[in-house]
């Protein structure tokens, strides 16, 4: 997906998402003649989270081979588990799913076996410290008043607040929103997530106000404990206008609950596999967990990953057949 998919992973953060092939006679022992199972990782942290959690326990706990291929287009992920030399992908977020990609779907070719626990979610965030002086901030009534706008203006937006965008390519309706809900707010974008981010810890450093259109789960939303702001509830119609780009949108973004997919043919070369990642469950806070680590302190996704199994040995025994 775009608006999340600018994080570009590392050869060596992908490769190590597996492990090393030698270690597999960890747990159930030597894969012997059992087929390898390739996931694919998008260009995401997360991603290569998720992956490295399954991979290792794969390989350790059911003894099969594992390999990670990097896919960034989604019509080259779907056409590899349709025909088998893809087996499982773990981060699918549903608005981004178009037609064609629903046709593997109805044809049985590609298998959605279920979520996977964390819910994704656009919208408006701003820090727990400005909650803490303005709680009525927590919703988009308490943004109404110009003394609010005041609170998060800059040079650059004089009297009204600054909403802070990121890529003005991303998918979004922020102008949209403040217009239509009458907020003394003018939309000013970053041009990227790096300089989002930026943004964010100097602001943070100097406890100043930000309000900034972001997702969760994000490292960020961990690091600088971001809190979401309640819009009005979305609704189907409404969301279709935000994605119309028209004039009427007054709503928040929909949630999107994350769901895991394979090949249509996994069950039969692996069922003890197929049983696993159908358990496999990584929820939000297991993400929020691992993920500063991994993107903002640099750790390698396959150390993060394992410390988090470490950590959570009770959890990782429930997905096993």
């Amino acid at each position: 997906m775009k608006r999340i998919a600018a994080i570009l992973l590392a050869i060596a953060m992908v490769a190590g998402a597996c492990g090393d092939d030698s270690d597999t006679d960890a747990g159930s022992g030597d894969s012997g003649d059992k087929p390898t199972i390739t996931f694919v990782v998008n260009a995401w942290t997360a991603s290569a989270l998720n992956v490295a959690v399954a991979s290792q326990l794969i390989e350790s706990e059911l003894g099969y081979p594992v390999e990670v291929i990097a896919i960034d287009e989604n019509e080259a992920m779907f056409t590899g588990l349709a025909d088998g030399t893809l087996d499982a992908v773990l981060e699918i977020w549903p608005s981004g799913i178009t037609a064609t990609e629903q046709a593997f779907f109805d044809d049985g070719s590609v298998v959605d076996i279920g979520g996977l626990g964390a819910i994704g979610k656009i919208g408006w965030f701003v820090p727990q410290y400005v909650l803490d002086e303005h709680p009525d901030m927590a919703t988009w009534e308490g943004l109404v008043s110009a003394e609010a706008g005041e609170y998060f203006s800059t040079a650059e937006t004089g009297d009204l607040g600054r909403f802070l965008g990121t890529d003005p390519s991303y998918s979004q309706y922020d102008a949209l929103l403040i217009e239509n809900l009458g907020l003394p707010f003018e939309v000013q974008y970053s041009g990227s997530e790096p300089a989002t981010v930026a943004e964010l810890e100097a602001r943070s450093a100097a406890n100043e106000p930000v309000l900034m259109y972001w997702w969760t789960p994000t490292a960020a939303v961990g690091k600088f404990n971001l809190v979401n702001v309640a819009l009005p509830e979305f609704t189907p119609e409404c969301g279709a206008s935000g994605a119309a780009a028209d004039g009427d949108v007054a709503c928040d973004y929909p949630e999107d609950p994350i769901f895991k997919a394979v090949s249509g043919e996994l069950a039969d070369k692996a069922p003890d596999v197929f049983a696993f990642l159908e358990a496999f469950t990584i929820t939000n806070a297991d993400q929020l967990e691992m993920l500063p680590s991994a993107e903002i302190d640099g750790e390698d996704p396959a150390d993060v990953a394992a410390a988090w199994i470490e950590a959570h040995g009770d959890t990782w025994a429930a997905w096993l057949p």
